[in-house]
């Protein structure tokens, strides 16, 4: 087994795939599987995938024949790898050579870190440098509840989700689930299982492009092809699955009681504040019936 995974969800990448997988492959840090799951591209990602694959044996490439939507192959391609570290590696975006060594040099020397991830260098079509982007997310507090909600009042880009995190701890968690912010809050309840580091320098470069899917978060039909594609997963009530996701982890999350009933009550603060953003979506599902 080895010690880490990488999971690479893709969908029509051919143009930048390549670019992506050379990143990972030369990586200092050479103990690793990786595992790319194409969501029945359309384009030719198979044929760049099946040719890096045949060049070296760390690769294992899985064709689906249906598009389960981003985060089914997120959670699809999880499944596939066996890694104690896990990082899941976006298809359009690419590394530093040296992220992987730096990450798992962390993970391996705080047991209490459950996940490490580099800052962020914002990029264009073509890789040319768009911004400097720092999370903000180095969530080293001792508490889990002031991790929890640290998460939830920093986060802005959702680039944590492609660290380098403990398999362990993935696996108490829903994982990044069909629905709107759902990498966020899969984020916020893995703070509950531990410490977030920041490396600190610009390791992961993330490209903005129009397929991707956080170009345009405002464009529904965008959003249902990324979350959705099939149609078959009911749609509609956001925030009470939002309240859900985050309630249920919090009490699912191995913490003391003080913490679960602290964070109770601020998600209670926070429900009643949006009441009429719950009514609307109540309103919304007694229609469609």
């Amino acid at each position: 087994m080895p010690t880490v995974s990488i999971g690479m969800p893709t969908y029509n990448c051919e143009r930048y795939i390549a670019q992506s997988l050379e990143s990972l492959l030369a990586q200092t840090y050479t103990d690793f599987e990786l595992v790319i799951s194409d969501n029945a591209s359309t384009d030719g990602t198979e044929d760049v995938c099946r040719k890096y694959a045949q060049l070296d044996s760390r690769i294992r490439y899985i064709r689906r024949t249906e598009n389960i939507g981003g985060p089914g192959n997120f959670r699809y391609v999880f499944s596939q790898c066996s890694g104690k570290y896990h990082k899941w590696s976006t298809a359009d975006d690419y590394w530093d050579t040296t992220f992987v060594a730096k990450s798992v040099a962390v993970l391996d020397a705080d047991p209490g870190v459950v996940l490490c991830y580099p800052k962020t260098r914002l990029i264009d079509v073509s890789g040319n440098k768009l911004a400097d982007y720092d999370d903000n997310l180095d969530l080293r507090d001792e508490s889990p509840r002031v991790r929890f909600f640290e998460l939830l009042d920093r986060i802005g880009l959702c680039n944590a989700h492609l660290g380098m995190i403990r398999r362990s701890a993935m696996l108490q968690t829903s994982l990044i689930t069909a629905e709107h912010a759902s990498d966020v809050y899969f984020l916020a309840v893995l703070a509950l299982y531990g410490k977030f580091a920041l490396l600190p320098e610009q390791l992961f470069f993330r490209r903005f492009h129009e397929q991707s899917s956080s170009w345009d978060r405002k464009n529904l039909e965008h959003q249902k092809k990324y979350y959705d594609p099939t149609g078959k997963t009911a749609r509609g009530m956001h925030t009470w699955r939002k309240y859900r996701h985050l309630m249920g982890g919090a009490w699912g999350a191995p913490i003391g009681i003080g913490e679960k009933l602290g964070i109770t009550r601020r998600l209670s603060r926070t429900f009643l504040w949006e009441r009429r953003q719950l009514a609307t979506e109540l309103a919304a599902l007694a229609r469609s019936r």
